[in-house]
């Protein structure tokens, strides 16, 4: 079965007094296909729906059925709202909690910066299902006699094997670590995600018939071999957990930390002693550097001042972004504005004022006689075009020092960890991500698949879910001939 066909169905918001809009509506029985000019045209102009936006080249994926859940929700039809959502997005209990909803920053009425609440509407929406018992688990009625194995347990893992179970295949997930999750588990903390909605959607998985195994560190402490043998598909859903380090002086000092290394000590340690402050990497009392200001950095940041931390300094090499919008950046595009997520208005409060430090980075670490970390110094920067080259160029400027006892790096990451691409004999690319055959997910060597941020880098939990289930669609048609989903 091929992808639906799409067709225009003229119709109004309903949550919204914003002028009619274009929804675009798919329906595999109608057969009628859009131009490739007008698809594009029509997808740049869908923006009311409440699809993920970053599930598409041009906006809304037009073999989405999602656009018509946020009427569905806005006339009480939760029942029909649900079937329509879970068509597309396997998870919605994560993605309404971690997602930074592009679909709502591209959403039409955010033409007057009143979008439609997508991400409270999918939130209020399954948590709703989820207590009315409507979440139960429906095992697919026959079996392919197919077994798939997942390495992997993070969101593209995750959405893989939920695809690939509902299509009747036999589906085990293998995780390195003690509990289900890969990101979501441990590089995502509890305030933001709590591990309960992993661990009750995993529950539901099991009930379908998903075998969990955890503490499996395949390539390792299991030969890749082994599940070559065992398995008709494998799909390599490892992530791009190969965190980037800093090459310069004292690196070497204790108290310098990768913030994923400090996030997964931070929520181990909470899962097990109910008490942040037992983490073996603890912010307590500390003066606190964290490099990077991404989500990461934010969440490094917020999960500092739960431990107790004197201090937080967050450090970020590009300058401030404007608080609205500039002239180059025009809706539908992403938002380019300076954004104060949670850790940094938590910061605010309680220190007085935020903790970014902007067009700055760190030029080197001191430490005492003990090579306990003791300050950093910093250095002013600034990027700059080469007339000549055309070249973006880093200039250093005034330098100075700064005191501090932990510094966590959350300066992103370089790839997926090579070791288990070398054990099932898979080449990577220059940055680090599996290499695939025509763009699909399948790779060189026979039924190996990969999925996520393994194989298109570090991303988003949504891109992830989506990729997850576009790998799950390629290893259906491997093993079947053909595909249902």
């Amino acid at each position: 079965m091929g992808k639906p066909t799409g067709f225009l169905e003229y119709t109004r918001c309903q949550n919204t007094d914003v002028p009619v809009s274009d929804r675009i509506r798919n329906y595999e029985e109608l057969h009628i296909p859009l131009p490739e000019d007008v698809r594009r045209e029509q997808a740049a102009r869908c923006m009311d729906c409440g699809v993920p936006f970053c599930q598409s080249d041009y906006g809304c994926p037009l073999h989405n059925l999602i656009p018509e859940w946020n009427d569905l929700l806005y006339h009480g039809e939760w029942d029909t709202a649900l079937k329509r959502l879970l068509m597309t997005n396997n998870f919605p209990e994560f993605t309404s909690r971690v997602c930074p909803a592009l679909c709502e920053a591209a959403c039409i009425c955010n033409l007057h910066d009143m979008p439609v609440t997508n991400r409270d509407n999918e939130n209020f929406l399954i948590e709703h299902a989820f207590a009315s018992g409507w979440m139960q688990a429906k095992p697919p009625a026959v079996r392919s006699g197919k077994k798939v194995a997942v390495i992997g347990s993070g969101p593209a893992g995750l959405a893989a094997a939920d695809q690939l179970n509902k299509r009747g295949h036999l589906v085990t997930v293998f995780e390195r670590s003690d509990r289900i999750g890969g990101l979501l588990m441990y590089g995502i903390p509890n305030m933001k995600l709590d591990k309960s909605v992993i661990d009750r959607r995993v529950r539901l998985m099991q009930e379908e018939g998903i075998i969990f195994q955890t503490s499996v560190n395949i390539g390792k402490e299991k030969a890749a071999d082994e599940i070559l043998n065992a398995f008709d598909a494998v799909v390599l859903a490892c992530g791009a957990s190969q965190p980037r380090d800093l090459n310069i002086s004292g690196r070497e000092a204790k108290g310098i930390h990768f913030a994923v290394e400090y996030l997964t000590a931070a929520t181990k340690t909470l899962l097990q002693h109910q008490n942040p402050e037992f983490s073996p990497v603890s912010a307590k009392n500390k003066k606190v550097i964290i490099i990077g200001g991404g989500d990461t950095g934010n969440d490094c940041v917020a999960t500092a001042i739960r431990q107790g931390a004197a201090s937080v300094t967050q450090l970020e090499m590009m300058p401030k972004l404007p608080d609205s919008r500039a002239e180059s950046n025009p809706w539908p595009e992403y938002p380019r504005i300076c954004k104060t997520d949670y850790g940094q208005q938590e910061a605010i409060s309680v220190f007085g004022h935020d903790p970014r430090i902007y067009e700055t980075t760190v030029k080197s670490f001191q430490m005492d006689e003990n090579q306990n970390l003791k300050s950093v110094e910093l250095v002013k920067v600034r990027f700059e075009t080469n007339p000549e080259t055309g070249k973006r160029e880093l200039h250093e400027g005034e330098i100075s020092t700064a005191d501090a006892d932990l510094v966590l790096i959350a300066a992103g990451f370089t790839g997926a960890e090579t070791y288990i691409a070398q054990a099932f004999g898979i080449p990577l690319n220059a940055r680090n991500q599996v290499e695939t055959l025509n763009g699909s997910h399948q790779t060189a060597v026979p039924k190996i698949f990969t999925a996520g941020d393994m194989h298109k880098g570090q991303s988003l939990v949504v891109r992830a879910i989506a990729d997850g289930r576009a790998a799950a669609k390629d290893v259906d048609f491997y093993l079947m001939g053909y595909t249902a989903q």
